[in-house]
């Protein structure tokens, strides 16, 4: 079950960055600027924020960094531009996470207001360090390692689309996840307890306990927390009608 899960875990930040990288690449608006250099009112970062929110701020984080780097790597023009923000969009991510998931606990929220408060607080926070230091990283990587004279000049628009990018995207990624919740939740893919758990990764009912425990294979393939529940009821047992397949308790006709 573990390379199951991990194999999840690795499809779901492939959607996020594969979605990341549509968003910001064909749903832009691309502002030149002085120097052949430009700057773009996008919403890669609400896909950053929305993956970090569900997926925890490591997955999150790295599905955005991913996605977005791709983006740069294909334009011209943010080619040079990948490393800054492989790492900036992974902070937004880890910055997110950190106040949604592990200050807020916000998956064992059930109040509405309280979930919507910590979404809306975590977002501000991946979005607000994303306005500092953007620009500012931006800036000093464009002057010290590109040696780019024109980065004076580019700074005031990048400050002034950073900061626009981040109202957009907290507006839009809050009332995604605020939205997308109920329906995660239910299939199982919210993060729980540092994990992304998959949607077979659940207990059995009593029903299918009872069911089990009258299997003939019970006792070799069920789970090992059920084993000293079933021992009792397994003495009496008759021919059954469903057998255990796996160490996670699942259903199929026996033989």
């Amino acid at each position: 079950m573990k390379s199951n899960n991990r194999v999840y875990r690795i499809a779901l930040v492939g959607l996020f960055a594969a979605l990341s990288y549509v968003v910001f690449t064909f749903l832009q608006i691309k502002i030149t600027l002085p120097g052949g250099d430009a700057t773009s009112i996008h919403l890669g970062n609400a896909v950053v924020v929305l993956g970090a929110l569900i997926l925890g701020g490591p997955l999150g984080g790295l599905a955005g960094a991913i996605g977005m780097s791709i983006g740069d790597l294909f334009d011209p023009v943010y080619i040079t531009l990948v490393p800054k923000t492989f790492v900036l969009k992974l902070c937004i991510g880890l910055i997110t996470g950190l106040v949604a998931h592990k200050l807020g606990k916000i998956n064992r929220q059930t109040d509405k207001k309280k979930i919507f408060g910590w979404a809306l607080a975590a977002a501000i926070a991946g979005l607000l360090f994303n306005c500092v230091f953007d620009p500012l990283v931006g800036y000093y990587y464009k002057l010290w390692i590109l040696g780019k004279p024109a980065a004076e000049l580019t700074l005031a628009w990048n400050i002034a689309s950073t900061s626009i990018n981040a109202v957009l995207s907290t507006v839009v990624s809050v009332a995604v996840y605020l939205v997308l919740r109920p329906a995660l939740a239910k299939a199982g893919i919210m993060k729980k307890s540092g994990a992304t758990s998959s949607p077979h990764d659940k207990n059995p009912t009593a029903q299918e306990k009872r069911a089990a425990a009258r299997c003939p294979l019970f006792k070799v393939l069920q789970h090992p927390s059920q084993k000293k529940e079933s021992n009792a009821k397994n003495q009496k047992s008759t021919p059954q009608e469903f057998c255990c397949v796996s160490n996670k308790i699942k259903w199929n006709p026996c033989f």
